[in-house]
């Protein structure tokens, strides 16, 4: 009950939605910045890295993105490579991600 609050919010960003997730327009830059860390790591210019700064995000917040971020994306690839699959959607119950679900994760 905690989080029911949050659970539309919670459910569009398993999903992957960032129009449908009630958050805040510097949550959503950070969002967004993640996704550039994530899909094409290479493209994330200084001026993206400013403006989060102009949100006023503080470079131990933004680092500590970065951090997360990237050591999320080498459990996907850890388990892409050794051939892991998340549980049967049986034996996870609703909890799974649409996002995995439907095989768009690490996309």
């Amino acid at each position: 009950m905690q989080g029911e609050q949050f659970s539309e919010t919670a459910q569009a960003l398993r999903d992957g939605d960032l129009e449908a997730a009630k958050v805040t327009p510097e949550e959503r830059l950070l969002l967004e910045f993640i996704t550039t860390l994530t899909r094409h790591a290479y493209k994330i210019t200084d001026e993206q890295v400013q403006a989060l700064r102009d949100a006023n995000w503080s470079d131990e917040q933004i680092g500590e993105a970065v951090y997360v971020g990237a050591l999320f994306n080498l459990f996907v690839r850890l388990a892409d490579a050794f051939d892991i699959h998340p549980l049967p959607e049986r034996e996870l119950g609703s909890g799974m991600p649409r996002a995995v679900r439907d095989g768009a994760a690490g996309d």
